[in-house]
């Protein structure tokens, strides 16, 4: 596994985001019995790039079980801001060099790696170690050997893992969920999703650096289509075909722009995804034997809105879905309630996303995917 420097990847950041803005009754913390009624759990937010800044620190000023108490930054001029924005104290700030050091510090209960993907892998195992309960941003790590060596990690601290995906939180990911698995439109045939953005403003940026990256399109918001038809069928794939193309070569020269892939299911049911880095698209569409649902938009920050073929508009109250993802973590940890976006999740992603490059490699050919071992994850 290779390792950046923390010069080098503060140099990349210069140019795009430092330049923006096992259950039990008793849950196990660090080995001991700990009493979490009434507690709230603290966050430390490591990378302050404009997830963190504009999504994660502003939901974690609302959430119930967890709250904002330490950072981790590369960038000494931020220490300052958000020690004043969010009232974080002095001991509670890290640096990439002094991060190990969080092991003796008990306000810390949880870490959010919301690095460049290249980097998750280090400072989730760097967290692990330290003790603490670990958020991992999706991807999970840019390979399944590396998902494999957090998974490890965290199994031998006795930690908890969970992925960033935001959507597995949210009510209308939910709603469609229920749709599944009570048939209310009879068995899904086909299902797409989309999921793209033009991301042509900033050739800095280091989701362009697949040293960084791992990948372009796909491994960015390819996941969130990879997701939705697992969750919209209520099935693993069993297979999949994928092609990839641009138009812009001249700008997407080390990652890639657009792909597209198609899935097969054990029940029969088709899926197809799109995603981009240069074509703006959201939505999720499944066709059923008794009728059809579909969200649009589909798989961002919100509101969402959806339909049926009832006539039923999908509608829920607004809430951040960042809030609700780490409210559920948090209570997967102190109340035991399942962990809704399980490291192995994580890890199957990448199984599937490591298949469609594949596909790519080798001609379009179709990729046979052993997701057995991982049968337990809940799509």
């Amino acid at each position: 596994m290779s390792k950046l420097s923390r010069r080098s990847f503060n140099a990349t950041l210069s140019k795009g985001l430092g330049g923006a803005m096992l259950l039990s009754a008793a849950p196990l913390v660090y080995g001991k019995k700990t009493d979490f009624k009434n507690k709230k759990l603290g966050v430390a937010l490591v990378g302050l790039g404009s997830y963190s800044t504009y999504q994660l620190a502003p939901a974690l000023l609302d959430t119930n079980f967890c709250e904002l108490r330490g950072i981790v930054t590369g960038t000494p001029e931020k220490e300052k801001i958000w020690a004043e924005k969010y009232t974080i104290d002095k001991k509670n700030i890290y640096n990439y060099d002094n991060f190990d050091a969080i092991k003796d510090n008990d306000a810390i209960d949880i870490v959010y790696v919301v690095l460049p993907n290249a980097m998750h892998t280090d400072f989730c195992i760097r967290a692990a170690k330290a003790g603490k309960h670990v958020i991992c941003e999706k991807p999970m790590a840019i390979s399944v050997k590396e998902c494999d060596v957090i998974l490890d990690a965290c199994n031998k601290a006795g930690v908890k893992l969970g992925v960033g995906y935001r959507l597995q939180s949210e009510p209308y990911t939910q709603e469609v969920k229920r749709f599944v698995k009570e048939k209310t439109f009879g068995s899904v045939n086909y299902i797409s999703a989309n999921a793209g953005y033009s991301s042509t403003s900033n050739p800095d940026q280091w989701r362009l650096n697949k040293k960084l990256s791992g990948g372009g399109a796909l491994m960015n918001m390819g996941i969130y289509a990879v997701q939705s038809v697992i969750y919209g069928t209520g099935e693993n794939p069993i297979n999949v075909t994928a092609q990839e193309f641009s138009t812009r070569p001249d700008y997407f020269k080390d990652t890639d722009e657009t792909i597209t892939a198609q899935f097969e299911f054990a029940s029969g049911a088709v899926g197809n995804i799109f995603t981009s880095h240069n074509a703006n698209t959201n939505n999720l569409h499944a066709t059923c034997t008794k009728g059809w649902f579909k969200l649009e938009p589909a798989n961002n920050y919100g509101p969402l809105s959806g339909a049926t073929s009832n006539g039923d508009e999908i509608k829920f109250p607004h809430e951040s879905q960042q809030k609700l993802q780490m409210d559920d973590f948090s209570k997967h940890i102190l109340q035991g309630t399942p962990n809704v976006a399980p490291g192995e999740m994580g890890k199957r992603d990448l199984i599937i996303i490591e298949a469609i490059y594949k596909s790519i490699a080798e001609g379009n050919k179709k990729i046979n995917l052993d997701l057995g071992g991982l049968g337990l994850v809940k799509v």
